[in-house]
């Protein structure tokens, strides 16, 4: 079994945030299956998926950004996951709107959510996507807690697009073979 976790912060306030673009991929990839989330035994909401015969869990965590390694923690609890089998989504504003990384392993680079499941986890092991929202700002608590603009929101379902083919990637071979197809951005490979 994997398990693929979005970063976000609950609530309608946050809905559409650049910070919580890990539960928009989630939301996503769900609305593929139209399998809805359901509480977990913690604090996240999950639904279970499969793909290629094999269950996947999605997994977004209900507490804030923050404390996400709580949720990390309880899945890997609950369910028969090792953290290599764990694919954490979130935010980057180092990376320019569009763009993917996928990376095996790692510091936090300063994502809180990344500081709380290294900290639950005591593993830095675990593969990461991590999506570029842009790095237009003055403030960057205001900036991660800001909407997407109007020309980025037309951009959005193309990014996701991509994002979830990455992962499937991921899925089938792994990390590295989705940090070579994938690691890119995504808005420049469509003029092309």
């Amino acid at each position: 079994m994997r398990a693929i976790f979005g970063l976000g912060n609950p609530g309608n306030r946050y809905r559409l945030t650049r910070h919580n673009i890990g539960f928009i991929l989630l939301d996503y990839i769900q609305s593929q299956f139209e399998i809805p989330f359901s509480p977990g035994k913690g604090d996240y909401y999950f639904c279970k998926v499969y793909y290629s015969g094999n269950p996947v869990l999605l997994v977004k965590p209900t507490t804030y950004m923050n404390r996400s390694g709580l949720a990390v923690y309880q899945v890997l609890k609950y369910f028969p996951i090792e953290v290599d089998d764990i694919l954490v989504v979130y935010d980057d504003f180092h990376l320019s709107f569009g763009k993917l990384r996928f990376r095996a392993k790692g510091s936090a680079g300063g994502h809180n959510g990344i500081k709380s499941i290294i900290s639950h986890l005591h593993s830095e092991e675990f593969d990461r996507l991590k999506i570029g929202i842009g790095s237009a700002f003055d403030d960057s608590v205001d900036f991660v807690l800001s909407k997407f603009a109007k020309d980025e929101r037309k951009e959005i379902d193309s990014v996701m697009k991509t994002a979830y083919d990455g992962i499937k990637v991921w899925l089938e071979s792994g990390v590295e073979e989705a940090m070579n197809e994938y690691n890119r951005n995504v808005l420049d490979t469509k003029t092309k």
